[in-house]
């Protein structure tokens, strides 16, 4: 028997004496059905490739009173359950792939957001499809909570980390990153950097619609829809996938596109991690040589008329190469303006020209969008308030609401930076009527976005202590309600809540539609028909929580 066999076996006997559940003093721990003996059998052949090892492993399992248990019906602890998977997993992948620590910054300290540093009881960190394949059969078979990890950038508990008794399937070493010889496909793995994706692409003229932020990962970001500064004229990340390479909950392998598995491709398309492992994602990309950009930074006594200038370019930008970005710190905020070819100041962004700002951050210039995104791809979230929240709401454009909701917002977040020392932002995204015309044209997604120009409306927070977490967080739940309550006053609201901006309590997935809503969950029962991801899995914005 291999050292990892032996190592198994004395974790798992050391188990049984622990277990109180359901053991008798006169009971044997073999397993006498039948049927339980072929479903160890199954999994140790799916799992382990050497004959002698998986004999050894078969055994190991078929003689353990906690498995006879669990395969009879009996409820067993969740902490052996999950001790269970990790030694096997343990034993099927080695000690290079499994770590049974949070050794080697595996556990939360990776995370973006303290509110989700975590420790699981182990870590799988894949380096192959046929690992997570092997992972999930062994979860799935020991009915193991787990959690699912990309980038961590998720400020959300318990999203994309687990703590005891849970299994962590970190997905970091999936994280090529390969051009198609024609250079019209980039591959790319979830556990992929955005910041790695363009830096890769700047020298071949070529884009893809990916992230704004360099150091968020790829898995999560193109789930949740993936929202890049070009959506408006190209669609989102999630619109330009052109197949996904996954791994079901049983284990099986296989590719979800528009012409194999297309249900199962456009409910990828944005409906978050209720489907498969994904272990590439293949994207169309984009000729793109150069961009125009630039950056200003002004005083908070010229909001107003930056949300003035900003909402009248909204009007008029729908089909045009143009973009723009607006954050409002408590202390300034920030506009950048973008165009999708080389250019001198195009004449669309006349709306801010009257406006003088207190700097120029980045003077015009015409570059690549490596350098768009080293540009605009920090959140200014310092190590010293590692806590950090975000939070999601939309309505119709219009100056007015746009100003009375920040003149709600600014005094309240003001007021609890006062006592606790948050920072926290004041962000209009654009999101024009082109944005939804190209989704539907490149096969459509599940988020019900309707044809009309709007604004994607998020915050981020960050703060550095724990017991200030309600009150922190008390701001944009407050302003959320407020764009909801003046917006439906005025005829500008909509229910939409963009997933990768949505907060913990917010419900993403219940705004997109009820059609969408059950074809969502008619997609993930037929491919998930045991519910492994709803289920087992630690959280997120599940289906199961609509």
């Amino acid at each position: 028997m291999s050292a990892l066999l032996l190592s198994l076996s004395v974790a798992l006997a050391w188990h049984l004496c622990l277990a109180t559940s359901y053991a008798s003093s006169t009971a044997s721990p073999v397993i006498a059905s039948g049927a339980a003996t072929q479903a160890v059998a199954s999994l140790a052949s799916d799992v382990v490739v050497n004959h002698s090892e998986r004999t050894a492993l078969q055994t190991t399992l078929s003689t353990n009173a906690d498995v006879a248990a669990l395969l009879s019906g009996q409820t067993v602890a969740q902490s052996i359950l999950v001790h269970l998977a990790c030694m096997t997993a343990g034993a099927a992948l080695g000690p290079d792939v499994v770590q049974q620590s949070s050794a080697n910054g595996t556990a939360g300290d990776l995370h973006w957001s303290s509110t989700c540093w975590q420790t699981p009881s182990c870590a799988i960190l894949p380096r192959s499809e046929s690992d997570v394949s092997k992972a999930l059969r062994i979860i799935t078979f020991f009915r193991a909570k787990f959690a699912v990890r990309s980038g961590g950038h998720s400020p959300n508990p318990g999203w994309a980390g687990i703590d005891q008794p849970g299994i962590l399937v970190d997905l970091r070493r999936l994280n090529g990153i390969n051009l198609s010889h024609d250079q019209s496909v980039l591959s790319v793995g979830p556990g992929a950097r955005w910041g790695d994706v363009y830096q890769t692409l700047e020298p071949t003229g070529v884009t893809v619609m990916g992230g704004r932020i360099g150091d968020v990962g790829v898995g999560g970001l193109i789930l949740g829809g993936g929202y890049f500064h070009f959506s408006g004229q190209y669609g989102l990340a999630a619109d330009n996938v052109k197949n996904f390479h996954v791994v079901l909950a049983d284990g099986t392998v296989t590719d979800a596109n528009a012409d194999h598995n297309s249900d199962l491709f456009w409910a990828l398309k944005g409906g978050g991690p209720n489907f498969a492992v994904v272990t590439q994602f293949d994207l169309e990309t984009i000729p793109l040589p150069q961009v125009w950009y630039e950056a200003s930074l002004y005083s908070l006594q010229r909001v107003p008329d930056l949300l003035d200038a900003f909402a009248t370019w909204q009007q008029n930008s729908s089909g045009s190469k143009s973009t723009a970005a607006l954050v409002v710190s408590l202390e300034y905020a920030i506009v950048g303006l973008m165009y999708t070819e080389a250019a001198a100041r195009p004449e669309i962004f006349a709306p801010f020209d009257a406006i003088v700002p207190l700097e120029v951050m980045a003077t015009a210039t015409n570059s690549t969008v490596g350098s768009l995104v080293r540009m605009f791809g920090a959140d200014g979230a310092p190590p010293s308030q590692p806590r950090r929240d975000y939070r999601a709401a939309s309505s119709r454009v219009d100056a007015d609401l746009y100003k009375e909701v920040y003149n709600f917002w600014q005094p309240l977040a003001a007021e609890v930076s006062a006592t606790t020392g948050a920072s926290q932002t004041f962000t209009i995204q654009p999101v024009p009527a082109n944005l939804v015309t190209v989704g539907k044209a490149k096969g459509g997604n599940p988020l019900g976005l309707a044809e009309e120009n709007t604004q994607w409306w998020t915050t981020l927070a960050y703060w550095a202590n724990a017991s200030d977490d309600n009150r922190v967080r008390s701001v944009s739940i407050a302003t959320e309600k407020k764009w909801k309550e003046l917006g439906e006053a005025r005829g500008l609201a909509e229910d939409f809540r963009y997933m990768n901006d949505a907060s913990r309590d917010q419900n993403p997935l219940s705004t997109y539609g009820s059609a969408n809503l059950a074809e969502l969950k008619r997609i993930a029962l037929k491919y998930d028909p045991h519910q492994v991801f709803q289920k087992l899995q630690n959280d997120g914005f599940l289906l199961s929580k609509v």
